[in-house]
């Protein structure tokens, strides 16, 4: 399972029936380690995929159904975030 992904967080997608999520994140091992996200083989992903920017904000594609960590995070606390400031 990955770091991030509760298993509330997969049972939700499996009655929403959101395969496109659940293919994206099963078996690929990500690691979230603060501000850094890893894959298994030690890959650094910059950010997260769902993440997406319409050339003036950012958004998340999947926000009305975020994993749990996501709905726990203050924005800016990261350097991932697009928020922040160089200061949690």
């Amino acid at each position: 399972m990955i770091a991030y992904i509760t298993e509330n967080d997969m049972r939700r997608w499996e009655e929403e029936q959101r395969f496109d999520i659940i293919s994206h994140v099963r078996g690929t091992e990500i690691q979230w380690f603060g501000d850094i996200i890893l894959t298994g083989n030690g890959i650094h992903i910059q950010s997260c995929t769902f993440l997406n920017y319409d050339g003036n904000v950012f958004f998340c594609d999947i926000y009305e159904t975020r994993p749990q960590v996501c709905r726990d995070y203050m924005p800016g606390s990261s350097a991932l975030c697009p928020l922040y400031k160089g200061h949690a």
